[in-house]
């Protein structure tokens, strides 16, 4: 390496950061129906989904070369821009971790990357061909295909397993949905540990320590890798709870179709070097398998939330991101200034967590669709259904329970 600046140091810590984040914000994509269904406990499930994220994470670079070669031009990129990319996307993944709707950590990295570079060199900076082929497209088309093909699966299962007995056909497809989990958290290490790859790589380029169109040196490969699986093991509790449970509830059957299908799309995408989002095929194929049971339910109100989290990712990220390079773009100051505002946000958003933990001795309860937050915030600006005035549903069903003093007027 030519060189290796206190800027660019920063820069591939807060990349990891990130990394470290998108570990345990998605390790619901692999696990959450394994949990759900009782295939495994949760922290064995959370343990073999951060070795094989480990795993996945070196079969190949394709995405990662998406990322630092394909979405902006590299030859216009400083190092501050990236971090102001990075500090977008770490915060609207702690937000929506925090609120337990499982957003895109990959969607929030490229917006905050678009964010940053068009406030840093403008629109031009952005290869729009790229950004819809390789980024927008596949948001569309992924979760439609793994919803789909995940239905289609459960439907299947249930016809060639109606003469089975019922105990020993849940047990083969428990097994068979342990396989399927090992799969999608292989494939998740391929997909999303080589966006940080990108990430770093492209800011190495940017700061003249690596020569431009150069693949992720090793050490970035296995830094990423391991970050990746460190946030995986430490599992997105809140957001594992709102996919095992909130968007429907599973049986094995639908576990081993919701998993495969996710897998091989994103597996089918890594390898094409699409930028997918993990987190759109898997909550697809979730919908789509809760489908493919007769008398199976998706819980709408969860998914419409979740959709609208989809929606505002890119450009979430993309306004904090450009606020924030900004704010760089005053000095040395302005970029200590940036990384302060994250660290205190960081600090915030996981202190407000610890007012309701979810962890691994509860994420299989019953718990709210949104794991309370957003839930209790629609509920304070619902209107109260007709003939009910003032008290919380809560209050109205203690007094109805309870039995009433007789009143003065009351006559013996």
């Amino acid at each position: 390496m030519e060189s290796f600046s206190l800027i660019l140091a920063i820069v591939v810590v807060t990349a990891l950061a990130f990394d470290f984040t998108n570990g345990f914000h998605d390790t619901a994509n692999a696990m959450a129906t394994t949990i759900s269904t009782g295939a495994l406990k949760p922290k064995v499930a959370v343990a073999m989904s951060a070795v094989l994220n480990l795993v996945g994470a070196f079969l190949s670079v394709e995405v990662a070369n998406t990322i630092s070669k394909g979405l902006v031009d590299e030859t216009g990129i400083r190092p501050e821009v990236i971090f102001a990319a990075l500090v977008g996307a770490i915060l609207w993944n702690l937000l929506t971790w925090l609120v337990g709707l499982p957003s895109s950590s990959s969607h929030a990295l490229m917006g905050g990357l678009i964010g940053a570079a068009i406030a840093s060199a403008g629109v031009g900076a952005v290869h729009g061909d790229v950004l819809v082929t390789k980024v927008l497209l596949p948001a569309i088309a992924a979760p439609l295909v793994a919803g789909i093909a995940a239905m289609l699966g459960a439907r299947l299962t249930y016809r060639l397993g109606r003469k089975a007995d019922g105990k020993a056909a849940a047990k083969g497809y428990r097994a068979g949905q342990i396989a399927s989990a090992g799969l999608v958290s292989l494939a998740h290490g391929t997909n999303d540990a080589q966006k940080t790859m990108g990430i770093i790589t492209l800011a190495l380029v940017a700061g003249g320590a690596l020569a431009p169109d150069s693949d992720p040196p090793l050490w970035v490969i296995l830094s990423a890798g391991i970050a990746i699986a460190l946030g995986t093991y430490l599992g997105g509790w809140r957001i594992i709870r709102t996919m095992g449970k909130g968007l429907t509830d599973l049986q094995p059957q639908q576990g081993f179709a919701a998993q495969t299908s996710a897998a091989t799309v994103i597996l089918a995408s890594s390898h094409l070097g699409f930028s997918l989002s993990t987190t759109h095929s898997v909550s697809g194929a979730v919908m789509g398998a809760g489908l493919g049971r007769k008398g199976g339910v998706v819980r709408w109100s969860t998914a419409t939330r979740m959709f609208v989290a989809w929606g505002l990712t890119l450009p979430a990220a993309a306004l904090v991101a450009a606020i924030a390079e900004w704010v760089c773009g005053l000095g040395d100051w302005g970029t200590a200034l940036v990384a302060v505002f994250l660290v205190t946000s960081s600090a915030a958003i996981w202190k407000i967590s610890r007012r309701e933990v979810v962890d691994h001795t509860n994420v299989v309860d019953d718990g709210p669709e949104a794991v309370g937050v957003v839930t209790q915030a629609m509920a304070a600006v619902t209107p109260p259904p007709a003939g009910v005035t003032g008290e919380p549903a809560a209050a109205v069903a203690s007094s109805a329970s309870e039995p009433k003093a007789p009143s003065a007027t009351t006559t013996v």
